[in-house]
């Protein structure tokens, strides 16, 4: 994202002393952009944390949350809130090791771990980064021929198109690429917001939705598919990777004060993030599941849904909010694959070549017809087995002093970020007994 050419020490010319002489008084860039005010300084220092919460509203969570809505009511956002709880924990921790260490994770597993074992996840890294890019790309495609009937296929070529344009702002600095990014995500949320206030929800069945319950009847697979969409692998490599240079800090104080911020960035940026995926859920629920409605089967069919049962402004809502949902992930989820490739293997690819390939899985799912809300639910229970994959490296790295310096975790959170990625492997254990059987 090319965070240097905006950072860096300011030099600020001090008065002229004695014999004419002139010296420069350095103000670090945390000091500077505080000294705007006490709105303007916060939000300066806002953003990462929103860039990464695009990645948890993808339209994988579209296809997932929709399904389960319509399939099992309200019983599943007990998963929903805990997912978004367990990414809260997750994106600060690797903001944390951007600030503390200058290195991104990626850099961190090259330096700190085996080869054989960095190059293993390297690859596992690249494989879950088409699986991701196959739910944002398809996603998108499909929002724009909700809202201007483009044929899929044509619809994936603009897909392309629009999220190149958006990866060449990274280019010209890395704020200009966050305020489009935050634009899509605000997008995104009023969408929902509108859809939520056409709808009436259950509120009693809603809370009650809050306790834990697993269903039968393929609930362990949206559930895995949920947290799948929810705690996404690559967007835990990229937020080390924003937050490490983003603002440069000159000693170990300004990053406590600056990780202060990162903790608040990660509440508002995450919480719009489960506020849309839990609307999502109660949208589904309210409209589709029982005898209002029928089990969605696919994004088409909710939207069709909305338009007949709500109205034309839901399905409009919905539409856009995916358009909006496809584009931005898809561009963040490029950009994240670079920051892998990067870290874990000092290479680097044009970001135009990284998209064709990336983007080559879903294009033939359009191409083909193959049925595109099925292949994002597939794709996020992908996603979901590749979570370890990058929870265990930020486990082990965290509590190492060595690493971490002064910053290193407390044994509360190492318990915490350990007992998440236990969680996760028991229940994608889970799902594969109950899938082989």
């Amino acid at each position: 994202m090319n965070p240097g050419s905006q950072t860096g020490a300011l030099a600020i010319p001090a008065p002229k002393v004695a014999g004419g002489l002139a010296e420069e008084a350095v103000v670090s860039p945390l000091r500077s952009l505080r000294s705007q005010g006490r709105t303007r300084g916060v939000v300066a220092l806002l953003g990462p944390a929103f860039v990464a919460a695009v990645a948890y509203i993808d339209p994988g969570n579209f296809a997932t949350n929709f399904t389960a809505g319509s399939r099992f009511g309200y019983t599943l956002i007990w998963v929903i809130v805990a997912a978004n709880a367990m990414a809260m924990l997750v994106q600060y921790l690797s903001a944390k090791v951007g600030v503390a260490t200058g290195s991104d994770l990626p850099e961190l597993c090259r330096e700190h771990l085996p080869t054989s074992v960095s190059r293993g996840l390297w690859v596992q890294a690249e494989l879950i980064a088409m699986a991701t890019d196959l739910a944002e790309f398809v996603g998108a495609a499909i929002g724009l021929n909700l809202l201007f009937h483009l044929p899929l296929f044509a619809a994936g070529l603009v897909t392309a198109v629009v999220a190149f344009g958006i990866l060449a702002l990274e280019q010209r600095g890395y704020r200009r690429f966050e305020l489009v990014i935050v634009g899509l995500l605000g997008i995104v949320l009023l969408g929902f917001a509108v859809d939520l206030a056409l709808v009436r929800t259950d509120s009693s069945a809603a809370v009650a939705g809050l306790v834990p319950h697993l269903p039968g009847g393929n609930g362990v697979l949206l559930a895995a598919g949920i947290i799948g969409a929810t705690v996404m692998p690559h967007v835990v490599y990229l937020h080390s990777a924003l937050t490490k240079g983003r603002i440069v800090c000159r000693d170990d104080a300004e990053r406590r004060e600056l990780l202060r911020f990162q903790r608040l960035d990660v509440i508002f940026g995450l919480g719009a993030a489960g506020l849309i995926n839990l609307s999502m859920l109660l949208v589904a629920a309210a409209v589709f599941h029982g005898s209002r409605g029928s089990d969605v089967d696919s994004i088409v069919a909710a939207h069709e849904g909305l338009g007949r049962i709500v109205g034309g402004g839901a399905a409009l809502a919905f539409a856009a909010a995916l358009l909006a949902a496809g584009l931005s992930s898809s561009s963040v989820g490029t950009y994240a694959g670079q920051v892998v490739m990067q870290g874990f293997i000092r290479r680097r690819i044009p970001l135009v070549l990284r998209r064709l390939l990336t983007m080559l899985p879903a294009l033939i799912v359009l191409g083909l017809g193959l049925p595109a809300t099925a292949s994002l639910v597939i794709s996020q229970v992908v996603l979901s087995f590749g979570i370890p994959f990058a929870l265990v490296p930020l486990w082990l790295l965290t509590r190492r002093e060595e690493v971490m310096g002064a910053f290193v975790n407390s044994r509360t959170s190492s318990f915490f970020l350990g007992l998440v990625t236990m969680l996760i492997i028991l229940l994608n254990s889970y799902l594969l007994y109950d899938l082989l059987l």
